[in-house]
Order: structure tokens, then C-alpha cells, then sequence
């Protein structure tokens, strides 16, 4: 085949040039849109019109984009179950609840009335008619995704109120489908039901715990993208078997596998690259292709009901995110927001269609006749085009927002840098995850990855650390975010991090676990006394059994008087920020007095519901060690202290032997708070200062 044979002959039909062309409109389409101030979703549907055969005929819609197209469909509803806040779910969840009645209710009422009123259809046909109305897709949440807005209550409301509209509506569908199924009877219902059930308990009970044993053995990048892709089809697969849409079973393994993926991951990071790169446009063009124009230029019925059809989706969802606005005193763009997420038809709908064309009913006429699948093709496009226009708009305002608010709070974030020492690449990995999880996660850089040389050592003997500076830099780099390499000779492991850390202006500084090497060997190790002799700021001595992602709970030893060290408010920070990307809960154990403060600085670190303050039995820190107990699949946090520190007690001095005796399998994790300078630390003990 020559260039001159691809030109001529149309549609093109040879698998390479097809994927060429694809790849050229999801390249140019956003350069030439931008420019516009057009979003990219209409911009790809409007590029599938256009190369489709209702268009140029470049292309027709072949297998590839069936299959392409589905996995983008599933893909769209994985991400949105996979980035959602589960805090924010839970606390919102009877809002997406509410929402969720009333943008299917709604829908149905007007859909019904304008059916049979307006267009003359019968009962069966008005109420398949309206579950496409009640049915949405959320086709612009990729937008949401690019601002980074997902944590968003109103989208957490849009995302409740889509995995209920949206599984009403195809239960309507699957109930007029059964009507004209001959084998279709009580019987029938109850095995479907009792179907949906065990696989709904096998994908929520079951996905989880096998999801925690293939990460815990397994940490290549390659497995682990195709592991959780092979659920993902798994789950919509089993639901499809059982009479549903996969699409809820997508969005409902992207529910089961958020814990497991921190929104801060090179995992989450390559998941939503492919996604946003090739999956989902791939899918936005192919819903292009189905569009015909002309039918709405034709006029007649079909131009009647495809306005009707668009007037009556847009407003009763209009109504819908009103309604919720009203009852939940919430603002007007966040009403926006949930009407842009909540406007746009295409998957339910464009199920609920084909099948409704294919049933033929005794009179020999269809269900939903051509009309109404010209009108649906109208109705996907100009309800995409509001929702996107609609959730671009508020993204916008939400970001300026957010920005004009947080100036103040942005300064003291710019400071914030995390430095890791890198030394053993078993302990690389874990470790720049556990920085990735406490660090702010709005910043794209605040990695700082050392490795440092003991000066009397040959300048060639450092080949090994450079390869442990990179590998720390690309594992930062895989979830976006920029580390600093910085390599350097000193006389000693300890005081070339302390001289780093004057030098680059590091607040926290994150190590691993000295393990001992004979037994006369300390516990810590000389690198970490010597460290917490020179400096001041906050460390972090952390000994991981398990990749942290795969950790169901954080159990933390808070001593007495934690609360009025300098850097309280800082490690409770962290530990709330690691908690939420866990989606895991986290147990204060401290005395009542500790509790106040540590509800004050939870509070302000928005946690929620995740903390838990549990007071100690003793007051002392040695009796309330003694007393934690420990999952193997949680993590133990022990808020220590500097030496003369305000909540410094002797029984730190035997806090190797404690840890060892019930302990020695446990993931740990050792914080040293932030103090003042050493020559200004105030202590019980020794309350001088330097006036």
C-alpha cells in the first residue's frame, strides 16, 4: 500500500494509519482549542464528528474504537471511584444520596409527562425514555482531574449521585428489557438480583484482600499497572454477567482499590496518564463518530424530539443540582460544578437506546424508533458540550478561589522540604513513598534526595550512591513530583546531612532504620543520635515490613506534654495527610490534655472522621506503650523527643528494649518533633534560658 491508496481510498481501513490519525487529533486537537478557549472533550467529540461517517468519512467506526471506547467508558468511571476522597465520601454521602433521588427522580417526572404530552409516545416507551434522561456520564470529570479538584465536596456529591442515578436507570432498562424477555419472570428477577448481590460482596470483600497480598509481594511498575487494570475489567466483566452495566462494576473496583492507591503515587500517576493519553479520547472520538448533524437539519419529528429530548435532560438536571444547592446551603458554583459533572449523556444512555431499538414490539414497531436515536445522538452532543463549558467554568472559579485564599498558607508551604539520605536501595522506595504521603501534596516539588560520601573514601567508590540519588529522583518523578539530587563529600554520614540541611533550608528529614550489624550494635545506630544531635528540625526514623500503601490503620504514641513542642502541629499534619491518602484511620493514644490539642491540630489538618483520640491508661509514655497493641497490618507511631525536650521522660532511654520486646515485626515509625534551637530549649528540668 502507498501514500496515494490511503488518500483515495475512504474510509481508511489499514490499522496503522487509523492509529496515526487518532493519535494526531489527541495531539493537535488541544493546541488548536486552546487557542480557541474551547475545552478539550468538545474538542474531541467535535474532531469524531468530523472524521466520522456522518462527516468526512475518514474513518469508520470499527472494532478498534469499540473496544478502545469501552475501555476509555470504563476507565472514565474507574478514575472517578478511584480519586474520590473517602473521607469527603463519607462525610457527604447523604448528600450524593439525596442528589443522587432527586437527579433521577426528576428526570423521570419530566421525562414521562413530556414523552407522553408532548411527543405522543406510549407508557413503556416514556419510561425508558426518561431512564436515559435520569442516566448521566461523567465524561467531564477529567477536567476536574486536570485542575486537581477531586477532593471537591460538590464533585463528591456528583460522583454519589451518579453511582445512584445511574444504577437506577439501568435497572429500569434491565425491567423493560425483561418485559419483552420470554424467559423474563419472577424467577428471573430474583437470580438477577441474587447475582448482583454476590458479586457486588465479591468485588468489595474479595478485590481488597487480594489487591494488599499482590502489592505486598510485588513491586514492579509494569505488574502492578496491569494487575489493577486486569480487576478493572474483571469487575465490570462479572457485572455485566449478571444482567448490569460493567460500568458500575469499574466504579466500584476504583472504590475498593482507593485505599490502596495514594492520590500521591507513581501508580495513580502512570493509571492516569494512560487514561488521559490514549483510553479516553480514544473513547470521546468514538462517541463523535456515532453523531449524525444532519438528522437535526433535517427537521420534521426528528428535529422535534431531539429538542425536546435536549431541553428536557438539561433543565431537569438544572433542577436537580438546584434543588441540592437549596437544601444544602451550598454555593452557586458549586451548583455549577455539580450540574456540569451531572448534564452530560452518553454511556447509560446510548445502552439504554440500542437496546430499546432492538426490542420489537407486537405491533410490529419498535420500541424507540429512529427518531429517538437520531433525537439521543443530538441530545449526547450538545449535553457534552454544556457539561463540559459548565465544569470548565467552575473548575476556573474554583481554582481562583482557592488561590486567593491560600496566599498566606502558601508561603509557609513553600518552605516545607523533606530530605531523604540515601544509602540501601532495598529501603529507597518505601521511603520516598512515606515522603510523597506526608508532603504537601498541592506542591510539585520539596524532595530533596541525598547521598553522601565519607570524604576519606575514593572519589570512584561513589558509583553506587549516584545510582541510589537517581533512582530516588525517578521513582519522585513517576508521581509528579520534581526531587533534587544533591550529592556531596563530608567527613561523616551524619554531618553531611546536617550541613545539607543548613544549606538547602530542609524542615523534615526522612531515614531508614538502622539495622544492626552485630550484637553489640545499637538500636538507631551512630548516623541517628549524631543526627539528632545536629539539628533541630523534624526526623523521621521509619522501619517499613510492608509497602506503606498496603497499610489498613496508623497507631500513634503521643507522650505527655507533646502538645507544646514546636513542631506539634507539623507531625500531626503529616500523619493526618498520610492517614487521608491511606483512606485509613489513625488512633491517638495520649493523656486527656494531649487529646485537646491534638483535636485542634486534626481539625485544622481536615481529617474528619479518620482520627481517633483514645485516652492513655497510664500517664506515663512507658505504660502506654505497654499497653498498644498492633495489627500486623498497621503501623506504629511513637512520638519521641530530643534530649531536655519539653516532653522528653527517661523511659526514652529504654525505648529500643521496649520496641524490640513487643515490636520486632511491627512497620514503625519514630518521630523526633521539631524543636527550637538546642541553646534555646526550655525544659522542666532545666528551665534556664539564654536572656
Amino acid at each position: 500500500m502507498n501514500i496515494s491508496d490511503v488518500l483515495i481510498t475512504l474510509p481508511v481501513t489499514d490499522p496503522v494509519w487509523i492509529f496515526l490519525i487518532v493519535l494526531v487529533i489527541i495531539l493537535f486537537a488541544p493546541l488548536l482549542l486552546n487557542r480557541l478557549r474551547i475545552p478539550h472533550i468538545i474538542g474531541m467529540i467535535l474532531a469524531g464528528i468530523l472524521i466520522g461517517e456522518h462527516g468526512l468519512n475518514i474513518l469508520e467506526r470499527d472494532s478498534s474504537f469499540e473496544l478502545f471506547g469501552q475501555v476509555g467508558l470504563y476507565y472514565i468511571m474507574f478514575l472517578a471511584g478511584l480519586e474520590m476522597d473517602m473521607e469527603d465520601f463519607r462525610k457527604n454521602r447523604v448528600k450524593g444520596l439525596v442528589f443522587g433521588i432527586l437527579t433521577f427522580v426528576i428526570p423521570m417526572a419530566l421525562g414521562i409527562w413530556s414523552s407522553m404530552a408532548i411527543l405522543g409516545y406510549g407508557a413503556v416507551t416514556a419510561v425508558l425514555l426518561s431512564s436515559m434522561y435520569a442516566s448521566h456520564t461523567l465524561i467531564a470529570y477529567p477536567i476536574v482531574s486536570r485542575y486537581g479538584l477531586s477532593r471537591q465536596r460538590s464533585v463528591t456529591i456528583s460522583i454519589g449521585g451518579t453511582a445512584v442515578t445511574v444504577t437506577l436507570a439501568l435497572v429500569v432498562l434491565a425491567l423493560i428489557s425483561g418485559m419483552y424477555n420470554g424467559s423474563a419472570n419472577a424467577a428471573y428477577w430474583i437470580k438477577m438480583a441474587l447475582k448482583v448481590t454476590l458479586i457486588g460482596l465479591i468485588i468489595i470483600f474479595v478485590f481488597p484482600k487480594i489487591g494488599r497480598v499482590f502489592f505486598r509481594k510485588y513491586d514492579d511498575a509494569v505488574m502492578q499497572f496491569v494487575f489493577v487494570l486486569a480487576l478493572v475489567f474483571l469487575g465490570g466483566g462479572l457485572i455485566s454477567m449478571a444482567g448490569m452495566e460493567g460500568i458500575l462494576g469499574a466504579f466500584l473496583v476504583g472504590l475498593v482499590l482507593n485505599p490502596l492507591i495514594p492520590k500521591v503515587s507513581p501508580l495513580m500517576t502512570r493509571l492516569e496518564f494512560v487514561g488521559n493519553a490514549l483510553f479516553i479520547p480514544y473513547f470521546l472520538i468514538g462517541v463523535g463518530m456515532i453523531i449524525d448533524i444532519r438528522s437535526f437539519a433535517a427537521g420534521g419529528t426528528a428535529l422535534k424530539v431531539a429538542v425536546v429530548m435536549t431541553v428536557v435532560a438539561t433543565v431537569s438536571k438544572w433542577l436537580a443540582a438546584y434543588l441540592t444547592q437549596k437544601i444544602y446551603r451550598m454555593s452557586h458554583n458549586e451548583r455549577t460544578m455539580i450540574f456540569g459533572l451531572s448534564n452530560a449523556q452518553a454511556a447509560a444512555t446510548l445502552a439504554a437506546v440500542l437496546v430499546g431499538h432492538e426490542i420489537i414490539m407486537e405491533g410490529g414497531e419498535r420500541l424507540l424508533n429512529d427518531d429517538v436515536l437520531n433525537g439521543t445522538i443530538v441530545m449526547i452532543l450538545f449535553t457534552c458540550i454544556i457539561s463540559t463549558i459548565e465544569t470548565e467554568r467552575a473548575c476556573r472559579k474554583f481554582t481562583m478561589e482557592d488561590s486567593s485564599a491560600s496566599d498566606m498558607p502558601e508561603k509557609t508551604a513553600e518552605t516545607e522540604k523533606i530530605l531523604i539520605p540515601v544509602a540501601n536501595p532495598d529501603t529507597i522506595d518505601n521511603l520516598v513513598n512515606l515522603a510523597l504521603m506526608i508532603k504537601d501534596r498541592k506542591r510539585k516539588d520539596g524532595i530533596v534526595a541525598l547521598n553522601v560520601v565519607d570524604d576519606s573514601k575514593d572519589v570512584r567508590g561513589d558509583e553506587a550512591g549516584r545510582r541510589n540519588v537517581e533512582k530516588a529522583a525517578m521513582i519522585a518523578s513517576a508521581a509528579n513530583v520534581k526531587a533534587e539530587m544533591v550529592s556531596r563529600y563530608d567527613i561523616s554520614i551524619s554531618s553531611g546531612i546536617v550541613h545539607t540541611i543548613k544549606e538547602l533550608a530542609v524542615t523534615d528529614v526522612v531515614i531508614g532504620l538502622h539495622r544492626k550489624s552485630s550484637i553489640l550494635d545499637s538500636f538507631f545506630g551512630s548516623l541517628t543520635g549524631n543526627l539528632l544531635k545536629g539539628t533541630f528540625r523534624e526526623v523521621i526514623v521509619a522501619r517499613l515490613e510492608m509497602p506503606v500503601n498496603t497499610m489498613k490503620g496508623l497507631v500513634v504514641v503521643v507522650p505527655p506534654r507533646a502538645e507544646y513542642e514546636t513542631g506539634f502541629a507539623r507531625w500531626v499534619t503529616h500523619l493526618c495527610r498520610m492517614a487521608v491518602q491511606l483512606g485509613c484511620r489513625i488512633r491517638f493514644i495520649a493523656t486527656d490534655a494531649t487529646i485537646s490539642g491534638l483535636r485542634q491540630a486534626a481539625d485544622k489538618a481536615d481529617i474528619g472522621t479518620l482520627a481517633e483520640m483514645v485516652p492513655s491508661e497510664g500517664t506515663s509514655f512507658a505504660d502506654m506503650l505497654a499497653a498498644v497493641q498492633v495489627r500486623k497490618d498497621q503501623m506504629l507511631v511513637v512520638v519521641s523527643a530530643r534530649e531536655r525536650g519539653i516532653s522528653y521522660e527517661p523511659a526514652f532511654e529504654r525505648l529500643p528494649a521496649m520496641l524490640n520486646k513487643g515490636f520486632s515485626e511491627t512497620s514503625l515509625m519514630i518521630i523526633y518533633p521539631e524543636q527550637v534551637d538546642s541553646k534555646d530549649i526550655v525544659s522542666f528540668s532545666d528551665p534556664r534560658t539564654n536572656m
